[in-house]
Parts: C-alpha cells; structure tokens; sequence
C-alpha cells in the first residue's frame, strides 16, 4: 500500500511542478537533467506544491 502511495505522490508531485514552478518556461537540457530536477522538486516539495497546482487548476476555470 505504501509503495502505491509513494508511486501516485511522484507522480502528482511532477505534475505540480510542471504546472508551477516551470509554468510558461522553456527548459533547455538533456532530458535526464530535467527529469531529475523536476523528480526531486517534486520529492520535496510535493507536500506544498500540489495544492497549489490544484488551486490553480480550479482557479484558472
């Protein structure tokens, strides 16, 4: 069961960060650099950001 929430909090928590932290950027680098940039924002700032994400998606209706 752990693991499953661990899979879905990644993969929300990427989510949320393309939708607010890189929101109307363009990103130059090797994909793996910005796999990595973004995975690890979105480990730790996961907790914060997707609210945010979801705010804004409701918000912006």
């Amino acid at each position: 069961m752990g693991e499953i929430f661990l899979l879905i909090y990644f993969a929300v928590g990427y989510w949320a960060v393309g939708q607010t932290i890189y929101a109307n950027r363009i990103i130059f680098g090797t994909f793996k650099d910005i796999f990595l940039e973004k995975f690890m924002l979105a480990f730790l700032l996961g907790w914060i950001l997707i609210p945010i994400a979801i705010i804004k998606k409701i918000l912006q209706k």
